[in-house]
């Protein structure tokens, strides 16, 4: 099982203003340095809680129909744009609309076939079936405010210490806790 990004999303959930109202600067200087700390901000939200913040396009690849239902782990759920699968021939084929039921009212949200079918059989490849489907709240002004705070915290961390130690009272350096966690998105989990 495989999620990839097919259309990123179109901004942040938190713009350049808000996040330097809330880190109180008045000067232009460092403006590219705190987008790019939105977007770190962001990517990490995104990671612990398994939301899209910004609707954005996904494509889960798998290798075949499972028996259970279809989990689309990028919450909340908008759409699912199409189901495609390889048939028995190798051909790319559509899977209709009416031969399957998506389930957004849940997370994360799920798809089973219409009752009476069953899912078509699929050619026994790898990347047999792949789900294209639309997550995110929307625009900058659904994300949760809990969440926009969330972001403009982390920012204001990252801005203040720029550095991977922090030195704290009585000049003990520790290391700050989320930085590793930056790498969060791009590991890859080996089964």
């Amino acid at each position: 099982m495989s999620l990839q990004l097919v259309t990123p999303p179109a901004g942040e959930p938190v713009s350049l203003a808000e996040a330097k109202l809330h880190l109180r600067v008045d000067v232009d200087d460092d403006d590219s340095l705190i987008g790019s700390l939105i977007a770190a901000a962001r990517q990490s939200a995104e990671t612990l809680t398994g939301r899209q913040m910004i609707t954005a396009r996904w494509k889960l690849v798998l290798d075949a129909f499972p028996c259970h239902a279809i989990l689309l782990s990028k919450c909340p759920v908008q759409s699912v744009v199409n189901i495609q699968y390889l048939d028995m021939n190798g051909m790319s084929q559509t899977l209709p609309l009416v031969d399957y039921v998506v389930d957004t009212s849940c997370e994360p949200a799920r798809i089973t076939s219409v009752f009476g079918k069953t899912w078509p059989p699929t050619l026994p490849q790898i990347g047999a079936v792949t789900i294209t489907f639309d997550a995110g709240y929307g625009a900058a002004e659904e994300v949760p405010e809990g969440i926009k705070s969330w972001i403009k915290l982390r920012v204001g961390s990252l801005y203040a210490h720029r550095e991977e130690m922090s030195i704290l009272m009585r000049g003990r350096i520790d290391p700050l806790p989320f930085v590793d966690g930056l790498l969060d998105p791009y590991r890859v989990a080996l089964v």
